[in-house]
């Protein structure tokens, strides 16, 4: 039997060849709800809202998607044993910029962008007539403006 594996610890994929006779043990994978507290410079921190346990998780383990979570916002974590293995963040979040040049009126039908950083520190390219402070709907896949928010 050939089957695609995938290495829980690092998330590497792999494909495998075993004898149909044998048989596995099955995982005990949980998913919790926690609440983003703060980060630091390893770990993130998360807090269980019903307990008020609080969850250290490296942010290796976050790949990067620390970015889209904004402190009190509550996710899905993936748990094998009492280890966090992966966060499940939404395809799109709202962010507020905080950086960007002056707007230009009338500019909203060109595709001319300019470099702009979100209230997370995230730095992308927006359309001209974005501002400051202005909220704007992010593709968390990519990290790409999507559309402003309304």
């Amino acid at each position: 039997m050939r089957v695609n594996a995938r290495n829980l610890e690092n998330g590497a994929s792999l494909e495998l060849t075993f004898s149909s006779n044998l048989s596995f043990e099955e995982l005990d994978l949980k998913k919790r709800k926690l609440q983003y507290l703060y980060k630091d410079a390893v770990n993130a921190t998360f807090m269980d809202p019903r307990s008020y346990e609080q969850t250290e998780i490296p942010l290796s383990v976050l790949d990067g998607e620390i970015l889209y979570i904004k402190e009190g916002e509550e996710i899905n974590v993936l748990f094998w044993e009492e280890r966090a293995l992966s966060v499940e963040i939404p395809p799109k979040v709202v962010l507020a910029i905080s950086q960007t040049d002056p707007g230009v009126k009338g500019n909203s039908a060109t595709n001319i962008y300019k470099p702009a950083v979100a209230e997370n520190g995230l730095s992308l390219k927006v359309p001209l007539f974005v501002n400051i402070g202005d909220k704007i709907v992010v593709d968390t896949r990519s990290g790409d403006y999507v559309e402003r928010a309304k």
